[in-house]
This record gives C-alpha cells, sequence and structure tokens, in this order.
C-alpha cells in the first residue's frame, strides 16, 4: 500500500540562497485514514442493528450523504429504461441535489464523487480522466449520449446546465462506439420538463476572487396550468470567474442553455435545446520540479508562481443544438429521434514547458505554441424501443441508428527552443506576440473528417421470476479522411483515408436474490485508435493498424440492507486492451499493434441513513493496472516495460461522506478524499504521494426558499500534484473557503 502522509520538507543552498523543498514522494505504509475509510464502509454494509428507531425511507428522493440512488432510471448504462438496480453492470447516478450538496462548480469536481475516479484538466488536455485503470482517450465523454470524440471538448463545464451525471464502469463501445475501454460518462443538461412555475438562484463568492451568479427558470408558456399546458420552456444561466490560485490565472466562463418543450399531440413531443459556452482563462501549465526529477521535489516558493507568457490564453467557444422528437406509438414501443449539431472554436497561446537547470538555480522556458482548432460535428440518432415478449418471456427490445460526421481543422504553430531563463522567484515575463516567430500567419496544419454509421440493439429477456438475461451489440461503419496542407513525405502525404468496422457487444446476467437484492455477470468490449483519437490522427498514428480490442468481465451485486435504511453496491473486474501502438524491441524506430494493457480491480460502494440526524456515504476502489507489452524507445533503444503500471494511475481511490442534522434548520457535512501513489513516468522511476483531502459544509435554512452554505475545501491545506509527470507537475488547490446563498420561488 502507498503512503498518504503530508509531504515532507527540508532545506538547501545554492548559489547563497536557502531554498525549501517539498516532496510529494514517501515509503509504503497503511495510514489511519485508510482504515477510517475501510471501516467504515465495512460496517455500514455488514451490520444490521434492528433496535435503531424506524426511519421512513422514500425511495426516489435523494440524499447526497445517505442512500444511492440505485431506483433511478438510466440510459447511460442501457438503452432499454433500465433502473441502476437492474442493469448488470456498474452504473453511478450523480444527481443534481447531489451535485449541490458536494458544492461542485464544473464537471471536473462532480467526478469526484464517481468511485475509483480521478480527474485533472491540464489546459492542453481538456478533462484529464483516470477510471478503472485507464485514462484520456480510452474514456468517453459524452454530452447528453453524444460522443464528441475529442478529449479536449470535455474542458471542465459549468456544472450549473447539468441535470446529473451518469458513469459506466468498463468497456461500454457496444453503446456508444470507438473508445470507452475504461469507461464511459455521460454528462446530462437540463432542459424543460412538464412542472409548474420553478425559478433557482445561486450567488457564491470565495478565496482567489472566485465567484459565480447562476439563475434557472422552468414552467409552462401556454395552457391553464400545468394540466392542460402543451408547451414548456427552460433557461439557464450562469456566470463563473476567479483570480485562480496560482499567479496570473484569471479565468471567467459564461453557460447559457434554453429549451423549448411542445406536446404536439397526446402521443407525439418535440424538444428543442440550446446551450453556450465559453470560456476564457490564463492557463497554469505546472510547476517544475527540482533536478533529479525522478525525486519528485519541488521549492515551496514556487507553489503558485506562473511561468507562462505575461498573456498566456485558452479560449473556447462552444454552440449545441439538439432536436429532441419523442412519438409513442402505443404504450408498449416509442420512437426517439435526435438530430444534434456540435460547433467548437479553440484557441491556445502559450509558453508551455519549464525547468529548471543544472544547478536548480533558475527556470528554462520552452514550448511555445499558436494553436486553433476548429471542429463541427453533426449527426441523426433515430431509436425505437419496444416491451413485448419473446415467445413466452417477457422481453425488451431497443434498436438504433446512429450517423455522423466529425470534423476538425487544427491550426499549429510550435517554436523550438528556448523562450528564455528566469529566475525561480521573480521574474518579468513577455508578451506572446514578442517572441520570435509567433506573428506569423496562422495556417491549417491538416483536417480530418471521420464519417460513422452505427446500428445497434439491445435486449433484456426475463427467464423467469428471479432469473434476466441482458445482451446488445453494435456494428460500426467508420471511414477517416485525412488531408494534408503542410509539407508533402512519405510519412505525411497529401491525403490518405482508412475504414475500420467494428463490431462490439455485451451480455449479462442478474439472479435477483431478494426484490432488493440482486447478483449480476457481464462481459463486454469494446475498440478504439491504436494511438491518440481519430479526428486528431496523422498517418503515422494510425498507419495500416486496426482499431484496439478490450474486453471487460465484471461480476457484481447491488442490494438494500438494514431494512432499507441503507444500500450498496460492489464489483469486481478484469480488463485487457490489446493491439495499442508500441516502438517495435528489435527495432524502436518502428511502431507495431503488438502493445496489451489490462487491470483489475473492485469498487464497492455504501449509503445508509443511520439515523434520522445522520448519514453516511461512501466508496472505495482498489486498482491494479499494468502494462503486460510495451515498448519504450530510450535513445534509440527499445527497452520492455512490461509489469509497469501506467502514468498516474492510482490503485486505491476513496471517498466518504458524513452527514449530520444539528437542528431543523441546520445541517453539517464532512468529507474524506482519499487517493493513492501514482507515477510520474512510464518508467515507473517517479513516484508521487497519496494525498487525503478533507472538506466540509454548514448550511443553514433560513426559510422553505433559501439556504446560505459555508464551504471550506482542502482544510488541511494538503499540498498534492493534480497531473503532470516528468520535469513538470500541476500542484491541486490549496485551502480555500466560500460562501453561497441558494434559493427557489
Amino acid at each position: 500500500m502507498s503512503s498518504d502522509r503530508r509531504p515532507t520538507s527540508a532545506d538547501f543552498s545554492a548559489n547563497g540562497i536557502n531554498h525549501r523543498v517539498f516532496s510529494i514522494m514517501k515509503p509504503s505504509s497503511l495510514s489511519s485514514t485508510h482504515l477510517l475509510l475501510i471501516s467504515s464502509l465495512w460496517f455500514v454494509t455488514a451490520h444490521a442493528e434492528t433496535s435503531l428507531p424506524e426511519i421512513t425511507i422514500a425511495a426516489e428522493q435523494s440524499e447526497p450523504t445517505a442512500r444511492l440512488p440505485l431506483d433511478t432510471t438510466s440510459k447511460t448504462g442501457s438503452r432499454l429504461g433500465l433502473t441502476v438496480r437492474d442493469t448488470p453492470a456498474s452504473v453511478h447516478v450523480i444527481d443534481h441535489e447531489t451535485i449541490e450538496a458536494r458544492g461542485a462548480r464544473d464537471t471536473l469536481e462532480v467526478l469526484q464523487s464517481a468511485p475509483g475516479i480521478i480527474a485533472d484538466s491540464p489546459p492542453g488536455s481538456g478533462g484529464n480522466v483516470s477510471m478503472r485503470g485507464f485514462s484520456s482517450s480510452q474514456i468517453t465523454q459524452l454530452f447528453n449520449g453524444i460522443d464528441v470524440a475529442y478529449v479536449i471538448a470535455a474542458s471542465p463545464l459549468d456544472s450549473w446546465l447539468l441535470d446529473r451525471v451518469d458513469v459506466l464502469g468498463g468497456a461500454s463501445s457496444f453503446l456508444y462506439g470507438q473508445g470507452a475501454v475504461g469507461g464511459a460518462i455521460n454528462y446530462i443538461s437540463k432542459v424543460a420538463t412538464r412542472q409548474p412555475l420553478q425559478q433557482d438562484a445561486l450567488i457564491r463568492g470565495g478565496d482567489f476572487g472566485t465567484y459565480q451568479a447562476a439563475y434557472d427558470i422552468n414552467g409552462a408558456l401556454t395552457g391553464n396550468g400545468t394540466e392542460s399546458a402543451t408547451n414548456f420552456f427552460r433557461l439557464a444561466v450562469s456566470h463563473q470567474g476567479t483570480d485562480g490560485y496560482v499567479d496570473r490565472t484569471d479565468g471567467r466562463s459564461t453557460v447559457l442553455s434554453a429549451s423549448w418543450l411542445t406536446d404536439i399531440t397526446d402521443n407525439l413531443s418535440h424538444t428543442l435545446a440550446y446551450e453556450h459556452q465559453i470560456k476564457d482563462l490564463l492557463p497554469y501549465w505546472g510547476t517544475p520540479l527540482l533536478n533529479p526529477t525522478a525525486l519528485g521535489e519541488f521549492i515551496e516558493a514556487t507553489r503558485f508562481k506562473n511561468y507562462n507568457t505575461q498573456n498566456g490564453v485558452y479560449e473556447q467557444r462552444v454552440n449545441w443544438l439538439r432536436s429532441l422528437l419523442e412519438y409513442r406509438l402505443s404504450d408498449k414501443t416509442t420512437i426517439n429521434n435526435t438530430a444534434y449539431y456540435y460547433d467548437a472554436d479553440r484557441d491556445y497561446r502559450n509558453v508551455e514547458t519549464y525547468r529548471f537547470n543544472a544547478t536548480n538555480t533558475a527556470v528554462i522556458r520552452s514550448g511555445t505554441l499558436k494553436q486553433k482548432h476548429l471542429q463541427t460535428l453533426v449527426g441523426n440518432r433515430l431509436e425505437l424501443a419496444h416491451q413485448g415478449s419473446l415467445g413466452q418471456l417477457p422481453s425488451s427490445w431497443s434498436f438504433g441508428l446512429d450517423v455522423s460526421r466529425n470534423k476538425q481543422t487544427r491550426y499549429p504553430n510550435s517554436l523550438a527552443g528556448n523562450v528564455s531563463t528566469v529566475d525561480p522567484y521573480h521574474f518579468a515575463l513577455e508578451s506572446f506576440f514578442d517572441i520570435p516567430g509567433t506573428g506569423a500567419p496562422t495556417t491549417p496544419d491538416r483536417t480530418n473528417h471521420v464519417y460513422t454509421t452505427a446500428l445497434y440493439a439491445e435486449n433484456m429477456t426475463r427467464l423467469n421470476s428471479r432469473w434476466r438475461l441482458l445482451s446488445g451489440l453494435r456494428y460500426d461503419h467508420i471511414k477517416l479522411e485525412v488531408t494534408n496542407f503542410r509539407a508533402i513525405t512519405a510519412a505525411n502525404p497529401a491525403y490518405f483515408e482508412r475504414t475500420y468496422t467494428p463490431v462490439t457487444g455485451r451480455l449479462g446476467l442478474m439472479y435477483d436474490i431478494t426484490p432488493k437484492a440482486n447478483a449480476y455477470i457481464t462481459y463486454s468490449t469494446a475498440a478504439d485508435p491504436p494511438s491518440g483519437i481519430l479526428t486528431t490522427a496523422n498517418y503515422g498514428s494510425v498507419q495500416d493498424f486496426d482499431l484496439t480490442t478490450g474486453k471487460q468481465l465484471e461480476i457484481g451485486s447491488k442490494f438494500d440492507f438494514w431494512e432499507g435504511r441503507g444500500n450498496a453496491t460492489l464489483a469486481a473486474y478484469t480488463i485487457t486492451r490489446k493491439n495499442l501502438s508500441t516502438p517495435d524491441q528489435n527495432n524502436p524506430t518502428i511502431t507495431v499493434p503488438v502493445g496489451q494493457q489490462s487491470s483489475k480491480g473492485i469498487e464497492m460502494q455504501a449509503g445508509i441513513k443511520l439515523s434520522p440526524q445522520w448519514s453516511l456515504r461512501g466508496d472505495i476502489s482498489f486498482i491494479d493496472a499494468e502494462y503486460d507489452k510495451f515498448v519504450q524507445n530510450v535513445g534509440g533503444v527499445g527497452i520492455s516495460r512490461a509489469g509497469n503500471t501506467p502514468t498516474f494511475v492510482p490503485d486505491r481511490v476513496a471517498n466518504l461522506y458524513l452527514g449530520w442534522a444539528i437542528a431543523s434548520n441546520w445541517q453539517l457535512t464532512g468529507e474524506v478524499r482519499n487517493v493513492s501513489e501514482r507515477f510520474g513516468n512510464v518508467e515507473n522511476t517517479q513516484r508521487f504521494s497519496g494525498y487525503t483531502l478533507l472538506g466540509a459544509s454548514l448550511n443553514y435554512t433560513l426559510d422553505k426558499h433559501s439556504t446560505i452554505i459555508l464551504r471550506g475545501r482542502n482544510l488541511t491545506d494538503e499540498i498534492y500534484f493534480a497531473s503532470g509527470g516528468g520535469g513538470q507537475v500541476r500542484i491541486g488547490e490549496p485551502r480555500a473557503f466560500e460562501i453561497s446563498l441558494r434559493t427557489t420561488f
């Protein structure tokens, strides 16, 4: 096991200057925090006292620190409209009540509530998620079930627009197409609903100049009351800003969603949904580590220094438009059609790489990049759902056809060489366009077109009163066309195309032990590019290779206990991904698709209403991930890294939430998050210690409409690495406090 003790510090002198150094490398041990998390989860699932006072459980009512929402329907784990409990797979729903209770400001913070996930957002990587031993493009991040197929598109989004987030663990290409070896995350937006007029507002302010103002309204446009209304609308808008906890990392974002629901007839309805997102950031790319970087040490005084150019830029403009048509042919048959359009414009202007000189007395700045991305996605999804029978057996069916075109053009201007060498503590930085070469006209590198046609089907058949069989199959026809606008060479032709036809599926069997407890086993497959993603692929990354193949075997159980006061999920899995791109060990200048990566693990999540005043929810995940076959090119020599752990993949992640209703209008919540050590490089010579984050919130209910919340994050001011590796890391947010007012009327 890994240690999660606080980083140690020491002093050293260089050139007559004293430096305080923090080390994030630790020997192994099992801390008391780990024991607390494990024992708490064991307690709530193993002890069923019957002498507690009677507690009324409302199955559909969400209590973010109590029972899990197992009886909530999720279309992320299946298109058959099954509940989380009835889906033979690991599906976790983070509903809007939980998002609010956690104080999650964006999608990155929302994901911290899901078992086994760690995430960060390096400016060039968007939402970088690690899950079940896999990360980056091997985790599909969906927006309302639509895959944009670009990791940067998952840059953290203001959570105010979200109705919920669903997480599906493991291989799931059979639902959403290429990718999703480690899992799929579905961000589901708020849209108009058939409800009486309701308005919500939020005002938030806190340390580092952080603020937010948000508003949401939903109601009927026509008709006398909800029952006779045929048109409903919803408008949600939010603006956030921060000065950043690192120097010169100001950021602003504005999001807006508008939707219009029309009941055309009793059986036909249509929703038009539009979303607009604007984000402007001065990026923080990381903090340089001292030499030798394998020790994982940095100077305390550089913790909040930003070595990016004076006016660094990360800008994103996104527009979504969806047309949702639902036609109920009968009580048992429904047709849904979703037409969708996505448009994104991203700009970067930064100096991204920093390293110490040999004597650790100065920081060398390099990695100048001016970049622009233009991406559009247009498509249509037609689905039919039917509840009937297969012979004499009750059976549900879902069929779908999804056709899309994904186009992306990139305009990179990367400049080699160092920009400057500066004092680590006191330095003046240039304006970006003062760097020689940055004023050159922006020209396209290449345009990628990805054309996808997918056919898929699912079935759930009840074999008898206890046994259910779930099956799914998907066929994708993917055509990649790449046009090169730069110099034409054998390794970079003017044009090339590739065609892929993966077939993926799932087969699951579930047994109902009781009406509120079951066990299941499921086998699923996935397929994704051997290197990177198709929307940015070049000739070298795909060559003549086929897609990689992934497979997962999972067994698990979902159950209530303690007379319904608590519930829990338990899952064990093994995943294997084959045919990764890797250098040939005998000739490392050649790339061959023979690599292999695998992981196995256990996930447990539980929630319980301990008493009318106390509630508890927690999760713990153990992950054992490794490269089974992988070669690294080191100075022209092929070095096998078989048996090594992929970078920044922890072997343990745990969360614990404890709620206490102090009085009728006072609520206190405590939070503990623990992440084990991770490796910062493929060689596994650079270890970054685990960390434990403590948080708390105090809610005071003014009246039935308004609540004031005081929240503290990282209360012990833990120093930890959120992401990075090699010679540069991103240090996580320090201790911070905020106060907010939430009102509903």
